[in-house]
């Protein structure tokens, strides 16, 4: 005979599983490959297959930030004249030649929100569907616990927005460089989807994090992505940037 209180606690147990994942999600299991969503440092996560955006905080690292960031050429951003989504290929294309996370019959956004999260939880019958997950946002240094039934409240932010780099240079690019540049995870963070709206198309000059920890972090991250595709970027852009690197 099983204790009453042993089924008092399962009883518990069930009814908890099944607010906490709603209907979408009541059939979903834990994955065993899930992360820990530990945030790595840009300075080691040169591909961007590591999850989030660590602080720099030590000498060494801002040092080696502002090298960085010096590297950059500049250039005037130039009109938005034939600028469309479009352009750099269907969301989240899972077919992007010469990317990390290609075509491992994943989408972008779900490979993303693989890397980063924490407690993933996947559709039922899908290792790629990730339907709930908790999220240490890098932008407000919040902590999301997300929903896909409130898919908004997460999105994946182009770190380099993609109308910034057609007017830096991207317009005159091949189809296929575009798509690459729109899938790459180095250019790719899930975050707070209100902040990355109210971020938009901006560079560094007009918008940083709220989370004032990450901002030396994230100008160096935009400053691998522009390097690695030989993007310029403002000048205005390059000077807030080394500011937040002690520069």
């Amino acid at each position: 005979m099983v204790p009453p209180a042993a089924l008092a606690l399962a009883a518990a147990l069930a009814l908890t599983g099944c607010e906490t994942l709603g209907a979408e999600d009541s059939s979903a299991v834990p994955s065993p490959s899930a992360g820990d969503g530990g945030a790595v440092s840009p300075l080691e996560n040169e591909e961007g297959t590591g999850p989030g955006l660590a602080p720099l905080d030590s000498g060494a690292e801002r040092e080696e930030a502002r090298r960085i960031i010096g590297e950059l050429a500049t250039k005037g951003r130039g009109p938005k004249t034939g600028y469309d989504r479009e352009e750099f290929g269907y969301a989240w294309k899972d077919s992007a030649d010469g990317v990390p996370l290609a075509r491992n019959g994943c989408d972008t956004r779900n490979d993303l929100l693989k890397r980063d999260g924490r407690e993933l939880r996947f559709r039922s019958g899908s290792d790629c569907v990730v339907v709930s997950m908790t999220l240490a946002d890098p932008y407000t240094g919040k902590t999301i616990e997300w929903r896909k039934q409130d898919a908004n409240e997460v999105q994946v932010d182009h770190v380099v927005p993609l109308s910034y780099a057609w007017q830096l240079g991207a317009s005159r690019w091949p189809e296929d460089r575009r798509e690459r540049f729109a899938n790459d995870p180095l250019n790719l963070l899930p975050v707070d989807g209100a902040a990355n709206s109210r971020k938009s198309d901006s560079g560094p000059a007009a918008w940083l994090p709220p989370n004032r920890q990450v901002r030396c972090a994230y100008a160096v991250r935009f400053a691998q992505v522009a390097l690695e595709y030989e993007l310029p970027v403002t000048a205005a852009d390059r000077t807030a940037m080394l500011r937040q690197c002690g520069g």
